[in-house]
């Protein structure tokens, strides 16, 4: 099972969209769970560094569905650049894995 799933991480400017996307997703069986948690950005933007507060999506899903859920984050996000990445899983529990896999399919 380790490796046939990914975590792909965004940020989102408030909450509520934060909440929009991880739900948009998990209603779209693209990812089995999303969580969001409260995190500062600093970044440099056109020059500026900021620090902005942003809350991370953490969504779990089956390597096979990344490239849509990243289309289905990259059309309904906000941002002009959003933080897409995709990290693959390594390892962990076999139950958990398989969940994943049963509810992105």
């Amino acid at each position: 099972m380790a490796g046939e799933q990914v975590s792909v991480t965004t940020t989102a400017g408030s909450e509520a969209v934060a909440r929009e996307l991880a739900e948009s997703v998990v209603a779209a069986r693209l990812g089995a769970c999303a969580q969001i948690v409260p995190v500062t950005s600093v970044y440099r933007w056109e020059g500026t560094v900021h620090a902005d507060p942003e809350w991370r999506v953490e969504i779990k899903t089956s390597a096979d569905r990344a490239d849509a859920l990243v289309a289905h984050v990259r059309e309904r996000h906000p941002y002009d650049l959003p933080e897409i990445v995709v990290t693959p899983v390594i390892g962990g529990s076999a139950e958990y894995l398989a969940w994943v896999d049963a509810e992105t399919s």
